[in-house]
C-alpha cells in the first residue's frame, strides 16, 4: 500500500496546520496508532517552523508525505542554501529556541539533510508506522501475517 501527499506552501505560519492535519487526516484514516501520528506531527511541524524562520526569504516552500507499507517519509524542502547540523550549537537549559532539531532527532528514525545550491535545502524524515488492531486495508504486509504475536 502507499499514500502520498504533496503540497507548495505559502512561507507562513498559517500554512504549517493545514499540512499537519492533512498527513494526520491520512494516517488516522489507514489505522496508524495515535503515538506515531504524534511523533510525526511533531517532526513536521519543526520542520516546517525551521523553513519559515530560518531559510531564505522566498514566498513559498514544499512539503511531500509518503506512506510505504510500514514507513512515512517526510520531505520539506525550501529555498534557502542550508545549513550543517553538526556545527549548530546544542541550546542552552530553559532556551526558548532552538530545539527543533533535538525534537526531530529525538522522533524520527532516521533524518537526513541535503543542500543544494539551485533547489533549496531538504530535511527528510523517516517514521516507522505500527497500525492499530483490526486497522482496514491492505496495509498489513504478508510477513506481518508470519511473524509470531510477541514480535509484532
Amino acid at each position: 500500500m502507499e499514500a502520498s501527499i504533496a503540497l507548495r506552501l505559502p512561507r507562513d505560519a498559517a500554512s504549517v496546520p493545514l499540512i499537519r492535519q492533512m498527513l494526520d487526516g491520512t494516517l488516522r484514516s489507514l489505522g496508524v496508532e495515535g503515538q506515531i501520528r504524534d511523533d510525526i506531527e511533531l517532526m513536521l511541524t519543526e520542520a516546517c517552523a525551521n523553513v519559515i524562520r530560518h531559510a531564505e526569504p522566498s514566498d513559498e516552500y514544499t512539503v511531500s508525505a509518503n506512506v510505504h507499507d510500514d514507513r512515512c517519509i517526510i520531505r520539506v524542502v525550501d529555498t534557502g542554501h542550508g545549513f550543517d547540523p553538526d556545527k549548530l550549537e546544542e541550546p542552552k537549559p530553559g532556551a526558548e529556541h532552538g530545539r527543533g532539531l533535538m525534537i526531530m532527532r529525538a522522533l524520527a528514525d532516521d533524518i537526513r539533510f541535503t543542500n543544494k545550491r539551485e533547489n533549496g535545502a531538504v530535511v527528510c524524515l523517516e517514521k516507522r508506522l505500527r497500525y492499530m488492531p483490526g486497522a482496514a486495508g491492505p496495509h498489513l504486509m504478508s510477513a506481518d501475517h508470519h511473524s509470531s504475536p510477541a514480535s509484532r
